[in-house]
C-alpha cells in the first residue's frame, strides 16, 4: 500500500538533502512530478497520448520525453517483429533508461522490449514459428551499411558444453553469436570431450529468454549504440486461451509502447497479467538490488532498479532525490562506460561499422570524460581511452584493444561506483533501505 502523497512536504526533505550533498536539484521540476504523481493515484491502467500514439503505463509516461520519439522509432524499424495477421500479432515498446527520457540525461543502449503473440494449433507449431520468425530477423538484420548483429539468445543448454574455450553450463540460456544464429547451429564439446552440436530448431522449443543484440551507428549523430530487443513470447490456442512460452507473462510497469496500432494487441495480453504483477516485479526488482549491492557490486545499477522501486511503492520522496542523481557529470560515465564495450563489440574485420566511425565515438568519449571530470581521475580513464583510440587506428589485436577497453571500464565503473554510493548512503531513508539487503 503507497503512502500519501504530499508534495510539498517530500520535497522539503528531499531539498535539504540535496543541498547539503552538493546535487543539482531543479525544484520547479521535482514538484511537477511529485505533483503528476499524486495525480495519477490509482496508478493502475494505461494512458495514451493521442497525438503521437505512445502509450504505456501511467507511471513510465510520467518519465518519457517524446524529443527523440522519431528517432526511437526509426531504430525500432530495425528490431521490430513484422505482424503476419492471423499468425503473428506484435507490439514494440522502449524500456530501460530509453523509456524514463525524462530522467535519464545519459541513456547507456538503446533498449526495446516487444510482446509477440503467436496464434497456432499447438504449442510446438507456436514454437515452430518462433524459431522460423527470430531465424529470418536474424538474416534481415544480420549486417548492414549502419547496424550488425552481434547476440541472440535462444532456449536452455541442455547440459554443460564448452563452446570456443567457454564453458556455459546446463539450463542457461543458449548465446548464438551472429553467425552461429544464421548457421542454425553450434559446434561445441562436453567437458569430458564428446562432441556436441545443439541446433536452432530443437532449442527453440523450449526458448526461454528471447533475447537479440545489435550494434548500431547513427550517421546524424556520429555515435554509436547497442541496440537490443526483448522478447515475450505468448502462444494464443484456438480457445483464445494465452500462454507465455517461458512460463511468465511479463507485466507493463516500464514501457513505453511506440504505436498507437499496438493497443489491440497490449490490451488483449494484459487482461492476462497476473493480479499479483506489482508485488512481483517489486520483488524481482528488489532481488536485483540485492544482488548488486552484496554480490556483482554496481551502485548505479542498484540505483536505476530503487527508482523503480520506490516510484512503483509511494516512497516518492527517495524517487525524486535519485532521479536527480541521474542528470549528474558523474552519471554521464555510465554512459561512457557502456559505449566502449560497444565500440568493443564493432571492432572486427567483418564489421560494416567503419573505423572512423569507432574513432569519432572515441573521441567523444575521451572529451565527454574531460568535461565530467578532473585532476588525477580524468588523467587516468582518458589515458586508457587514449590508448584504446591508439589500438583501433592504428589495427593492433583485438587483444590489445580489449586490455586498453577493460581497463577504462574498470576505471570508469570505480568511480560511477563511488559516487552513487556516496550519494545514497548519505540520505537516511534509502541507506536503510539499502541495509535491509546487506545486513
Amino acid at each position: 500500500m503507497s503512502k500519501p502523497v504530499e508534495p510539498g512536504k517530500d520535497l522539503d526533505r528531499i531539498l535539504k538533502s540535496a543541498k547539503r550533498l552538493g546535487v543539482e536539484l531543479d525544484e520547479e521540476e521535482a514538484l511537477q512530478w511529485l505533483a503528476a504523481m499524486a495525480a495519477d493515484e490509482p496508478r493502475e491502467g494505461f494512458v495514451r497520448d493521442e497525438r503521437t500514439g505512445v502509450f504505456g503505463h501511467r507511471v513510465s509516461m510520467i518519465d518519457f520525453s517524446q524529443e527523440d520519439l522519431e528517432h526511437f522509432r526509426e531504430l525500432g524499424r530495425l528490431v521490430e517483429f513484422p505482424d503476419e495477421p492471423g499468425r503473428v500479432e506484435t507490439a514494440l515498446a522502449l524500456s530501460g533508461s530509453a523509456a524514463q527520457s525524462k530522467v535519464q540525461t545519459y541513456p547507456g543502449d538503446a533498449d526495446y522490449f516487444e510482446r509477440v503473440n503467436i496464434l497456432a494449433p499447438t504449442r510446438e507449431e507456436a514454437c515452430a514459428i518462433l524459431a522460423e520468425i527470430m531465424h529470418n530477423k536474424v538474416i534481415e538484420s544480420f549486417k548492414g551499411p549502419t547496424y550488425q548483429l552481434i547476440e541472440v539468445k535462444l532456449g536452455s543448454l541442455p547440459e554443460d558444453i564448452v563452446v570456443e574455450g567457454e564453458l556455459r553450463h546446463k539450463d542457461s540460456p543458449i548465446s548464438w553469436n551472429a553467425q552461429q544464429a544464421k548457421d542454425k547451429k553450434i559446434e561445441g564439446f562436453s567437458p569430458d570431450g564428446k562432441a556436441i552440436t545443439i541446433l536452432w530448431d530443437e532449442a527453440a522449443k523450449d526458448p526461454g529468454w528471447c533475447k537479440l543484440d545489435w550494434v548500431v551507428a547513427d550517421p546524424i549523430r556520429g555515435t554509436l549504440a547497442n541496440a537490443s530487443n526483448m522478447l515475450d513470447v505468448t502462444w494464443e490456442a484456438p480457445d483464445g486461451s494465452i500462454t507465455p512460452l517461458d512460463g511468465y507473462l511479463d507485466p507493463y510497469f516500464q514501457e513505453v509502447y511506440l504505436e498507437a496500432e499496438s493497443v489491440p494487441i497490449f490490451s488483449k495480453l494484459a487482461q492476462h497479467v497476473s493480479a499479483n504483477a506489482l508485488d512481483d516485479y517489486v520483488g524481482q526488482l528488489e532481488g536485483e538490488v540485492n544482488k548488486y549491492l552484496t554480490k556483482t557490486v554496481n551502485y548505479g545499477k542498484a540505483a536505476k532498479r530503487m527508482y523503480n522501486i520506490f516510484r512503483l511503492t509511494g516512497k516518492y520522496g527517495e524517487a525524486t532525490f535519485i532521479r536527480e542523481l541521474f542528470d549528474e557529470p558523474a552519471s554521464m560515465l555510465y554512459q561512457v562506460y557502456s559505449l566502449i564495450r560497444t565500440i568493443e563489440d564493432c571492432s572486427n574485420p567483418n564489421s560494416p561499422i567503419t573505423s572512423e566511425q569507432m574513432l569519432a565515438q572515441a573521441d567523444q568519449l575521451t572529451l565527454s570524460v574531460i568535461s565530467a571530470l578532473e585532476g588525477d581521475q580524468e588523467t587516468e580513464i582518458v589515458r586508457h581511452l587514449l590508448k584504446m583510440r591508439d589500438a583501433l587506428s592504428n589495427q593492433k589485436t583485438n587483444q590489445e584493444l580489449s586490455i586498453q577497453a577493460t581497463a577504462a571500464r574498470d576505471a570508469l565503473i570505480n568511480i560511477v561506483n563511488n559516487f552513487f554510493y556516496e550519494k545514497l548512503t548519505a540520505v537516511p531513508e534509502i541507506k536503510s533501505y539499502m541495509d535491509g539487503f546487506i545486513h
